[in-house]
């Protein structure tokens, strides 16, 4: 079944991702009628999320902001299958770096742990190997259907990323650790971890919420500077990177604190156009389950 509907799908897929980029965003305007207008995909939701972070806006800006996300987020989808035939120059010309010299510097000392949100496109930082020489790893969940699985792997690993599953990151780090390989790791850290195994708390858009602290676990496990990276949406299809040092020896930082260093530069990122961040995730849905000791 799993062949059965890639074998269907493949084909679509290719078709969109040939398609000149202003042809791109008519057919992204079309999907955007079904996906937020006929279908109302996730739209609850979203509503709530807005609603519960943003308490002071009115419902006419919180349908504006909503209305803007679901246009970006089928703008998205759309750029991702566009990845696979997209040239590199072509790449390199929407998705640009303001300071990669940050990280030209920074690789020279350690190995480097890059955090960044659900917010503008995470899909084309995998532009980011033609501008540096360590190693580009990116943290992702492996798909149940192999297919497409091999699909994502191809896309994501087009300009020399190499995807890594989460069981992975800490052999892979550990090896490439021992036999000097200079590598950057890319995490996309501001996901709900599941309660079983959530061990700390904080404050995100002034909600409580349970923090992944993976990230930091492992930055100072391996002794690995942490980075931030912020993407802002020029315009349609074009995209801004910059990087911000969190932390180049987190060992020497409280437990959690890069963790909360990472929450207050996302907040920040959001706070200037909330349009641009992943609305349809239940971030929020534990928040009425803080433990005492977190309150």
């Amino acid at each position: 079944m799993q062949l059965l509907i890639y074998i269907i799908t493949y084909p679509f897929l290719w078709f969109v991702s040939i398609l000149p980029f202003k042809l791109l965003y008519f057919v992204s305007n079309i999907v955007y009628v079904f996906v937020y207008k006929v279908f109302g995909y996730r739209r609850k939701v979203v509503r709530a999320n807005l609603e519960l972070v943003f308490p002071e806006k009115t419902k006419e800006e919180i349908i504006t902001i909503e209305r803007r996300f679901y246009s970006h987020m089928c703008d998205m989808f759309l750029e991702m299958v566009k990845t696979m035939t997209i040239s590199e120059n072509e790449m390199q010309k929407r998705f640009v770096f303001e300071n990669i010299e940050v990280v030209q510097d920074l690789e020279k000392r350690k190995a480097i742990l890059m955090m960044f949100p659900h917010y503008a496109s995470w899909e084309w930082v995998i532009a980011m190997d033609k501008h540096i020489e360590s190693k580009g790893y990116a943290v992702y969940q492996r798909l149940k259907n192999k297919k497409f699985d091999k699909l994502i792997r191809d896309i994501r690993g087009k300009f020399g990323t190499k995807l890594i599953e989460t069981r992975e990151t800490p052999s892979t780090m550990r090896d490439n650790r021992q036999n000097n390989i200079r590598s950057i790791y890319g995490v996309i850290s501001d996901q709900s971890p599941a309660l079983g195994i959530t061990r700390y708390w904080s404050d995100f858009m002034n909600v409580k919420v349970p923090v992944h602290v993976g990230s930091e676990t492992l930055a100072k496990r391996f002794d690995l500077a942490v980075i931030y990276l912020k993407v802002k949406k020029v315009k349609r299809g074009y995209y801004s990177a910059s990087f911000k040092v969190l932390e180049e020896n987190p060992r020497e930082l409280d437990n959690y604190k890069v963790t909360d260093l990472f929450l207050r530069e996302v907040e920040a990122h959001i706070k200037v156009d909330p349009a641009y961040y992943f609305w349809t995730h239940k971030r929020w849905k534990h928040k009425d389950r803080v433990p005492e000791e977190f309150k």
